[in-house]
């Protein structure tokens, strides 16, 4: 099963314990397939570079290496149309649906609000732990 990740499940996954880590656990053993796209994986390496000031013992970079090696990335065409409440967002439907996977692991409200678009189901990092891995 192929899907996109949220910056902040990725993140989360990275520093923190919970469904987030438990996620990038299933994609390291093989249990899951990422897409991504430049402009998420580069949100990721921002998000992540300015959390690792806070908690210096972890570092990010191996695992923005993972991602880059074993990630499908997928490079999307623009949307002509806003699809989320906050543009920032729409990213995540445009790799999803580019790399045409059927689900996004996120906890942001605008992207569940618009769970179904294209065919894309946008779950929590809970539900998804609790329905797939």
């Amino acid at each position: 099963m192929k899907i996109v990740l949220d910056t902040n499940v990725f993140v989360s996954g990275v520093f923190f314990r919970g469904p987030p880590y438990t996620i990038l656990k299933a994609w390291r053993d093989g249990k899951v397939q990422l897409a991504t796209s430049p402009d998420i994986f580069q949100e990721y390496s921002r998000v992540g570079e300015e959390l690792s000031k806070k908690f210096p013992a972890i570092d990010i970079g191996p695992f923005l290496e993972l991602v880059a090696i074993n990630a499908e990335m997928v490079s999307p065409t623009e949307s002509a149309e806003s699809i989320c409440d906050d543009p920032d967002d729409d990213k995540f439907f445009l790799c999803a649906m580019s790399a045409r996977c059927q689900i996004i692991v996120s906890g942001d409200k605008h992207l569940l609000a618009k769970s179904g678009y294209g065919r894309v189901r946008v779950l929590t990092p809970r539900d998804f732990v609790q329905s797939f891995v």
